[in-house]
Formats: C-alpha cells, sequence, structure tokens
C-alpha cells in the first residue's frame, strides 16, 4: 500500500488560488492522504473554511506585493519573512511531506519553508501569463504546475507539468435548467445572460451590462455584482423587469446550468469552470490585472473559438446585443463555441495534481 502523506497546500488571498487549492485537498483527501490548506484570514477565505468542514485549514497572514520602490516594501518584506517562520512551523507541526502552492505571494512561504526542510515542492500557475511571484517560487521547487502549456515558455529552467487548473466537486455535477432557474428565482421563458465581474474590479462591467440590460428587454440579465457594488448596482437596474443582481451566489453550479450565456472576466479559475461546463461567453479581460494576463488568458480561448472577447473600453451596447444576439440566440453559432470551449477542458485537473505530487 502507499504511504499516505500529509501535504500542504498554500491556497489563501483570492478565489482563484482558494478554489482549485480546494479541489485538490478533496482529490487527495479521497485518495486517503491528509491534505493541510494554508489560507489568510481574509473573507473569501473564512467562509470557504466554513463551507468545507471535513478538510483541515490553518491561516497565516496575508501578502500581498506593493508596487516597486513603494515605500510599503520594507513592511512587505518584514510581513514576508515573519509568515515564513510561521510556515515552517506549521509544515513542521503537521509533519508534511509535500508542500504545493497555488500561486500568488502567499505560495512563496510555505514553498520555501518546505525547499529548506528538504521537502518536494510545487507551485501551480492557472494563468497564460504567470504572475511574477510564482515565477520566483519557481526556483525552490521540484515542479512547476500549469493550468495552460503557453504559460511554460515564462519558466525557463523549471521542470514544467501541464495538468489543467482543477474546480470544485460541486461544479461537476450541474442541474437542469429549469431546476436551477427555480432555484434562483429566474424566468423559464426568456435566455437568460449571466453577468460576473469577479470579486474585484467589477464596477465599470457591472455600470456597462446594467445599461446594455436595459435596452435588450427580450433577454434576462442575472447579474452577479458582487457584495461591495450590490446596493449601486441595484439602484441602477430598478424598474428592469429583465434584471435581477444579487451581491454575491452561493449557488454557481445553479448560476451556470441556468444560463443560456455568460460575460465575465477572463480570470484562470472562471474560463476553467467555464471550458468545464461548456458556455460560450463573451469576455471582458480586468484591464488592471497585474502583467494584463486575463487578456493573455482570453486570446488563449478566443484563438480556438471558444469564447470572444472584448476590451473594457470598447464595451458598447452594440458588442453585447451582438454577442446575445448573433452568438446565443443562434442555435449553431451558439452550439460551436460551447463545442470549442468543451475542448479546452482539463476535466481531470485536480487527480493530475494529485497523483503529480504523491509521487516521489
Amino acid at each position: 500500500m502507499n504511504k499516505k502523506l500529509n501535504i500542504i497546500i498554500a491556497c489563501g488571498g483570492t478565489g482563484g488560488h482558494l478554489f482549485p487549492g480546494i479541489a485538490v485537498a478533496q482529490q487527495l483527501k479521497a485518495m486517503g492522504h491528509r491534505p493541510v490548506l494554508l489560507i489568510s484570514r481574509k473573507d473569501v477565505d473564512a467562509e470557504a473554511s466554513k463551507k468545507y468542514g471535513d478538510l483541515e485549514f490553518h491561516t497565516v497572514q496575508a501578502i500581498a506585493k506593493p508596487k516597486l520602490l513603494s515605500w510599503r516594501t520594507p513592511g512587505f518584506l518584514w510581513k514576508l519573512m515573519r509568515t515564513y517562520f510561521t510556515c515552517k512551523k506549521i509544515v513542521r507541526s503537521v509533519q508534511a511531506d509535500v508542500v504545493i502552492g497555488m500561486g500568488g505571494f502567499t505560495s512563496m512561504p510555505p514553498v520555501r519553508a518546505g525547499r529548506k526542510l528538504g521537502l518536494r515542492t510545487y507551485v501551480h500557475d492557472s494563468n497564460a501569463m504567470p504572475g511574477k511571484s510564482n515565477r520566483m517560487t519557481a526556483r525552490w521547487c521540484t515542479a512547476v504546475l500549469l493550468g495552460l502549456k503557453e504559460a511554460e515558455a515564462h519558466f525557463p529552467g523549471s521542470h514544467c507539468i501541464v495538468t489543467g487548473t482543477p474546480v470544485r466537486e460541486e461544479l461537476l455535477h450541474l442541474p437542469t435548467t429549469e431546476e436551477a432557474r427555480t432555484r434562483l428565482g429566474l424566468p423559464q421563458d426568456k435566455p437568460v445572460i449571466l453577468v460576473t465581474g469577479g470579486s474585484q474590479g467589477a464596477r465599470n462591467l457591472n455600470s456597462m451590462l446594467i445599461e446594455a440590460a436595459k435596452a435588450d428587454p427580450d433577454v434576462f440579465y442575472f447579474v452577479i455584482a458582487g457584495k461591495l457594488d450590490y446596493e449601486r448596482v441595484n439602484g441602477l437596474a430598478a424598474g428592469a423587469a429583465n434584471i435581477k443582481v444579487i451581491g454575491f451566489c452561493a449557488d454557481m453550479p445553479s448560476a451556470y446550468a441556468a444560463a443560456d450565456g455568460v460575460i465575465a472576466r477572463a480570470g484562470a479559475s472562471t474560463l476553467t469552470e467555464l471550458s468545464l461546463i461548456g458556455k460560450a461567453c463573451l469576455l471582458v479581460p480586468y484591464p488592471f490585472a497585474a502583467d494584463d494576463h486575463q487578456t493573455y488568458n482570453a486570446k488563449v480561448f478566443t484563438q480556438e473559438g471558444a469564447a470572444t472577447m472584448c476590451k473594457q473600453d470598447e464595451l458598447t451596447n452594440e458588442v453585447v446585443h451582438q454577442f446575445v444576439h448573433n452568438i446565443i440566440l443562434q442555435p449553431q453559432a451558439r452550439q460551436a463555441m460551447e463545442q470549442a470551449m468543451r475542448r479546452q477542458a482539463r476535466p481531470d485537473a485536480a487527480a493530475c495534481i494529485a497523483r503529480t505530487i504523491t509521487t516521489p
């Protein structure tokens, strides 16, 4: 029988790192291993730790790198060092055999600690354009695991393995469209467009899409505005019978199942989920993402015919309506995009990562 391993998964700070980490933990636990997740003290992490009560979580200080030559740099370096020593204690206390970081500067201290203690170490990057922190962390890694093959060129000298990006188990089992719309209070007799801008940078996208939705009364728009922008966006949508605005959706499987098409940012986790379920989408990359990585992600999918893309400053009512009426409401065009999207999926990503990190 294979040895059962204690495995640290550093995945806190953002949903894009957290949920793939949870998916890997679920896979490892099913294999009989002991996953231990390192998360931040942010709300998104706290909510997840409550929802996934069968998993083991430890909290460490969240770290965000300031701009170069910022006055915040000394404080960042101090926090980085403190978190490194905290992680080293945790790695020792759980008698870890392996450490994997799911990306971002929160991954660097535990991976470095694991390497210092002589363990096998890994970092996962979901994006076509890897972040600076992952490129730095890679120097201490046994291997770099990639969501998209296009990222490999940015890790010269590292052993890279394309695994795909994991998704949570609940996204593998969607309800029917009718069931999903009933759960969410959406109409059964209209096409439904899901609008989701992510937890950051959604304000401009929300405003533009509300305007486009008001000018398209025969289509229903379901807008996940984000908690911080909910009141404002709900006010903008007041009086429009074809718009429903919520701040946060705890049932994304139903949100995806209810939608005929999706308008979203181009974060790696979002694209992974959309490819797995095969949804036609209009991508509007967040223009202030680090290294413009969302644009690189979007191009990977648009080049394969799996999505269409529009820059935020070029998004108009006409662009939205062309996507809805020329693709989503045209069965042949919609089916072609959905099929192309499914071809980008890696449904075995969590299992691939789990096998890789548990095999010496």
